[in-house]
């Protein structure tokens, strides 16, 4: 019985607090979680000094764009599916090459394992090469 009780009670608090929840004051409050809740875009990042602060390069625009998507494409093509991540994986091995990073390679296999696509130490080689020439050269 007590448990009966219990669970009732469980129930109709959060009954009570979904409804509170989904109340609509004229605006749309999903959107207005996601905004809030939601990790600035890169774009904004990149306007930041944390972005600065951490090593993170600007995010390439146009042909320097262009110029890191085929230095990440010429290792394995499936890596660029995804342009935005590509580049985001980019700007982080940029600040990991350029703050010191014990084994760079295996940093960049690593960090551009996605996509089911799992890269080996000497991908990541290839692709810290390619980020030298575009992205992130040696300062």
């Amino acid at each position: 019985m007590r448990i009966r009780a219990t669970t009732a009670a469980v129930t109709a608090v959060l009954a009570v607090t979904l409804v509170g929840c989904s109340s609509d004051n004229g605006s749309d409050s999903k959107a207005d979680t996601t905004k809030s809740s939601a990790p600035e875009t890169s774009s904004a990042a990149d306007n930041s000094g944390a972005a600065k602060a951490a090593g993170l390069p600007p995010e390439p625009t146009g042909d320097e764009r262009s110029a890191v998507l085929g230095a990440i494409f010429d290792v394995n093509a499936k890596l660029t599916q995804d342009e935005d991540k590509a580049i985001d994986a980019a700007r982080n091995q940029c600040s990991a090459l350029d703050g010191g990073a014990t084994n760079p390679d295996h940093s960049a296999a690593q960090r551009f394992s996605y996509n089911g696509v799992t890269l080996t130490d000497d991908d990541g080689s290839h692709i810290n090469i390619g980020l030298r020439k575009t992205l992130c050269p040696k300062p």
